[in-house]
């Protein structure tokens, strides 16, 4: 079900491009967006649950539309977190949710903590904890495909394993670049 996960990356895609340049309100593509993104990913999860690293997957989609749908449609930016990341430039433009997939962080953002707060200088990137998840449950799939490509089954704690190892090694390559 590849498709159903590129067709959510260009209906999100195209909603926000259009919001950007005046062609959508960001009061309906916002939400719009994320429904969209979380009905045809949560369709590929599901057409592809025999793949046990897409729980972490579901998780971080889980822990994104939350904040998201907490917060009016919009994923809350931490602009210490666009500073740190060398992003600069969108304050406005987040201030006044032009924007139609993110907003601000301000005194009145619900669950703060799961909004983009992670800041990822190298990439000049801005992440979520969720994002974070998502990340985890992308590499387990690979790992468990590579795994299962050369006729082994790992059992869950070696794979979970694996992941972790994965994901420390990229903290630690993001942080010893900063």
């Amino acid at each position: 079900m590849p498709w159903a996960f590129l067709l959510a990356a260009l209906a999100e895609g195209s909603l926000a491009y259009g919001t950007y340049r005046g062609l959508f309100r960001p009061e309906w593509a916002g939400p719009l967006a994320k429904a969209l993104v979380l009905l045809l990913v949560g369709y590929g999860l599901y057409r592809n649950r025999h793949l046990k690293s897409l729980y972490l997957v579901l998780l971080g989609l889980f822990l994104n539309t939350l904040v998201i749908f907490a917060n009016g449609g919009h994923m809350p930016v931490s602009l210490d977190a666009l500073q740190k990341a060398g992003i600069e430039g969108w304050e406005e433009l987040l201030k006044t949710k032009a924007d139609a997939v993110h907003s601000l962080l301000d005194e009145s953002t619900r669950l703060p903590f799961l909004g983009d707060v992670i800041p990822l200088p190298p990439l000049r990137k801005t992440a979520s904890l969720g994002d974070l998840f998502i990340l985890g449950g992308i590499v387990g799939v690979v790992v468990e495909g590579a795994l299962r490509a050369g006729g082994r089954r790992p059992s869950r704690r070696q794979a979970a394993l694996r992941v972790l190892a994965f994901l420390l090694l990229v903290w630690l390559l993001l942080t010893l670049r900063t």
